[in-house]
């Protein structure tokens, strides 16, 4: 199914607001039930550009649905993608108000940071390893301005993956030699653990998802720059954020990353 330029637009703009506001939609699925990943697409690309007339810039990509039990949730066999924002990049240990989402949770994952462009189609995983100068410990917010996360494949897609912000250990070089496969993650929430996982969980291997990005975004003319960040996808289920949460994912050879949630709302 082929949405119309018009459809296209306002669902962007519905999606604009509900960001703006804090205030989610109904998923687009419900009065469409036959949009695809392609109609999904496009609403992301208007939605990009109404933030990017607003400031916004991208310094990177997200990829989603890169493990299986993801993409059987979601009757796809391929993953997603999204840019990532300048504004909701954060550093490890930062503090972040419950109330700039809507629904939040928590994924921990593999970013890495490219040394120097990707553009497909073509690439394979060995030049995407080649391509990679740095690997940071990450968590992710996932966030969706689509009430109740009564989500389809379309209405995440357009809503630029259900990204909210990510944040980034201090970086490490990457190193040929690692294999970041056998990478293994423990996460806790308030010190009690709530999932492991390990880098093969991203589409058998996070580098592969560098490889995936870097052709699929080839096929419609965008490369991956130098400097992008390139978020990998989540080791293990999302854990719902609440305010006064911390987090902590630790990883094998690339240290911990830390997130402390806070509600400028309490009393104090």
């Amino acid at each position: 199914m082929t949405i119309s330029v018009d459809a296209t637009s306002s669902r962007a703009r519905a999606l604009y607001d509900a960001r703006s506001k804090g205030v989610p939609i109904a998923p687009f699925t419900d009065t469409d039930p036959g949009l695809g990943a392609e109609d999904g697409y496009a609403v992301q690309r208007e939605l990009l550009g109404l933030l990017l007339a607003d400031g916004e810039r991208v310094v990177g990509y997200k990829a989603g649905l890169t493990s299986a039990a993801m993409q059987d949730m979601f009757e796809t066999r391929t993953p997603d993608y999204g840019p990532v924002l300048a504004s909701t990049v954060h550093a490890s240990g930062t503090t972040v108000d419950a109330s700039a989402f809507i629904a939040p949770k928590v994924e921990a994952e593999i970013v890495f940071r490219l040394g120097r462009p990707l553009r497909g189609p073509g690439v394979t995983v060995d030049e995407a390893r080649a391509a990679v100068s740095e690997v940071m410990a990450g968590l992710e917010i996932v966030d969706s301005r689509i009430a109740d996360w009564r989500i389809r494949l379309a209405d995440t897609i357009a809503d630029l993956a259900s990204n909210g912000a990510v944040v980034l250990s201090p970086p490490r070089p990457a190193g040929p030699d690692i294999d970041h496969r056998l990478t293994g993650m423990v996460f806790t929430r308030n010190d009690d653990l709530v999932a492991t996982g390990a880098g093969a969980a991203a589409l058998g291997d996070p580098v592969a998802v560098v490889a995936w990005l870097a052709n699929t975004l080839g096929a419609h003319g965008v490369t991956l720059d130098a400097g992008h960040l390139i978020m990998t996808g989540a080791l293990h289920a999302a854990v719902p954020m609440r305010s006064g949460d911390s987090f902590v994912a630790e990883f094998d050879r690339l240290g911990s990353v830390t997130l402390h949630v806070d509600d400028p709302q309490s009393v104090r």
